[in-house]
């Protein structure tokens, strides 16, 4: 069974884009209701464990935008 493999390019803008907008909906929700930090933690932690998983299992492939690249540049 062929998996889904997004390539790191667009796993980096995917992981960016999910960033900023569960940092908004944290924030927005946060201000609007009256969550405490242990529900606070909570949600960031599922979030986390989210797009952790979903680059344990190779569907997102980040290469960090470059920042870490392991090849090394011939002269």
């Amino acid at each position: 069974m062929k998996r889904l493999r997004i390539n790191a390019l667009t796993s980096d803008i995917i992981i960016s884009f999910y960033v900023i907008v569960t940092l908004y909906i944290r924030f927005k929700l946060e201000s609007e209701t009256a969550t405490d930090l242990f529900e606070s933690l909570v949600m960031g932690i599922c979030f986390i464990v989210i797009i952790w998983a979903l680059i344990k299992l190779k569907v997102l492939n980040p290469g960090w935008f470059g920042l870490f690249n392991s090849k090394k540049a011939k002269p």
